[in-house]
């Protein structure tokens, strides 16, 4: 039961950075591309950059975990969301980037209350 709760903060983390994104002009490609290394959460371009997404959602107040959701994203995520970028990106024959657009790692962090609702959404450019 614990596991489905998880999930379901998890998805309703990503559609509130999927609207983040779409509102700031971005538009998304992809959401929850499965590769032998796990889930990009979100790929989203803008006319300067091919952006790889990873969301994280924590609830505030939790009294395990780190203190911000962006600090969840540590070296070892990093590496996993490049080697799910790759594959993306091999899986392509022709990318959906803009010619002279630099590909970028960008992570967001959802903040809930208990209840569910929005306390803060922090989107992070170039964060790895």
């Amino acid at each position: 039961m614990r596991e489905d709760r998880r999930r379901a903060r998890g998805l309703l983390g990503e559609d509130l950075a999927e609207q983040h994104l779409l509102g700031a002009g971005y538009r998304v490609l992809e959401r929850n591309f499965r590769t032998r290394y796990g889930e990009l959460d979100l790929v989203a371009r803008r006319p300067e950059a091919l952006v790889f997404c990873e969301v994280k959602t924590l609830v505030a107040g939790s009294a395990s975990g780190p203190p911000s959701p962006l600090e969840a994203i540590g070296p070892a995520k990093r590496r996993q969301v490049r080697l799910m970028a790759a594959q993306w990106l091999a899986s392509r024959s022709r990318p959906d980037r803009p010619v002279g657009a630099s590909l970028r790692f960008d992570a967001i962090g959802v903040t809930l209350t208990r209840a569910g609702e929005v306390i803060d959404i922090e989107h992070l450019e170039n964060a790895f």
